[in-house]
């Protein structure tokens, strides 16, 4: 048997979650094996954080994260820097 490239999805149930999900399972071939986890249970949460996702959707390929999901996502630092806990003026 060939080995199978394992693709992971890590989904909150939201709309854009759910169309990342149809687009993996739609460009998916024979060779991939696509599995949806759900970010809601704590035990994929902490896989997914050991994996680097910081936001979701978020799509692992072979335990890394895929280039296009690898974004920071909000940084506290950056969050106060655009005005979050400060007084308006």
């Amino acid at each position: 048997m060939a080995p199978k490239r394992r693709v992971e999805v890590f989904s909150a149930g939201c709309a854009l979650c759910e169309e990342t999900v149809a687009t993996v399972r739609r460009i998916a071939c024979g060779s991939c094996e696509v599995e949806v986890l759900d970010m809601r249970d704590a035990a994929v949460a902490a896989r997914a954080k050991s994996l680097g996702v910081r936001t979701v959707p978020a799509v692992v390929i072979d335990g890394g994260l895929a280039a296009c999901c690898a974004s920071a996502g909000p940084e506290e630092s950056a969050l106060r820097a655009s005005g979050i806990g400060a007084p308006l003026p």
